[in-house]
């Protein structure tokens, strides 16, 4: 046999011997478009989501894209629905809220709730302000406008600037554990698009009183500092015995049927040793 042919069939016969094994198609592709998973939606549900995204990701070996820092900036529930609904084969979607939603608009928009967690409506002051504990129906009161000065609550001889963020207001939760309605609210409040404005202004006024949710992450040069209510404060033991009146449900939500991966890791999300130790970091209740 001639140079040539011995080395064809030699080549022959090696691919014969060897098996072929394909390779999974997500292996492939790992950072294509059919390998994400994207959510959004409210700030205070994606830092949690956040914080637990890296193990997931490592989990499921897929890649997860999360917006919701934006709504420290305004925005929130609303593009937690709208991205759900964005929900397809191929294009999976998930969305997160911080308000419950109404039977109504659960079966309006065709949305699955999967709650996460109660979390407590801290109430902050300015740093510099001596007051650290306010009864809740005075609390109440403050925001209502019918307490106006802190010298009222143990305070200084200075008005009372009420700071609020007034998100999602045809939805029941949030706020609304302070104070029902808006009409209620005290009319010359200031009113802001964010929770990072919330804290600012807070920040800003020596005379300010405002509400943020227990996950916001604050700066070390906000002059801001969370008060008792009734001398409680905002912890998981006093959401659960039910003491702590001022709270939020921070809760994920679907559209339409889900993949496999997204109802595992959803399912993770809920029940995992790591969001324990996340619902732990920032005084959660779980809601699993």
């Amino acid at each position: 046999m001639t140079p040539a042919r011995l080395t064809r069939a030699f080549c022959v016969a090696v691919s014969l011997s060897i098996p072929f094994f394909a390779a999974p198609a997500r292996a492939a592709d790992e950072s294509g478009a059919g390998n994400v998973i994207s959510g959004d939606g409210e700030a205070f549900s994606w830092i949690i989501l956040d914080e637990l995204k890296p193990n997931l990701e490592h989990k499921y070996h897929r890649i997860i894209k999360l917006a919701g820092r934006e709504a420290m900036l305004g925005a929130g529930c609303g593009k937690g629905i709208k991205k759900a609904r964005e929900n397809r084969p191929g294009h999976e979607t998930f969305g997160f809220i911080c308000c419950p939603l109404t039977k109504e608009e659960i079966d309006k928009e065709g949305l699955t709730v999967h709650p996460l967690a109660q979390e407590a409506l801290m109430i902050l002051v300015n740093k510099t302000n001596p007051v650290d504990d306010i009864p809740i129906e005075k609390v109440r009161a403050i925001f209502r406008g019918e307490i106006r000065n802190w010298k009222e609550v143990g305070g200084e001889d200075r008005p009372i600037v009420v700071v609020l963020r007034p998100h999602c207001p045809d939805r029941p939760g949030h706020w609304k554990t302070i104070v029902p309605t808006l009409e209620q609210f005290r009319q010359d409040r200031l009113d802001v698009k964010s929770e990072a404005e919330v804290v600012q202004r807070v920040s800003d006024f020596r005379e300010g009183i405002g509400n943020i949710g227990a996950t916001f992450i604050f700066s070390p040069d906000e002059k801001v500092k969370v008060v008792k209510v009734s001398g409680l404060a905002p912890t998981a033991e006093n959401l659960k015995s039910g003491k702590y009146p001022f709270t939020q449900d921070l809760s994920i939500v679907t559209h339409g049927e889900i993949s496999g991966d997204l109802a595992s890791i959803i399912k993770d999300v809920r029940t995992s040793q790591e969001f324990r130790q996340v619902a732990n970091k920032y005084q959660l209740v779980p809601r699993n």
